[in-house]
């Protein structure tokens, strides 16, 4: 299974992995907010800063 998980990231094209990249980056900022370990505040700055960091 991780074989096939490899594989399928090492097809998609660099745009691709960064988005993918940015997702999982933004469901984790999701999830503190989400169970309180940040605040709405700390939030949205941090996703702003990962949206200026990664194009978006």
């Amino acid at each position: 299974m991780a074989e096939a998980n490899e594989t399928a990231w090492e097809l998609l094209s660099y745009a691709e992995k960064n988005h993918k990249l940015f997702l999982r980056q933004k469901e984790t900022l999701d999830l503190f907010l989400a169970r309180k370990a940040i605040s709405q505040a700390q939030y949205e700055k941090s996703l702003h800063d990962l949206k200026a960091k990664m194009g978006y």
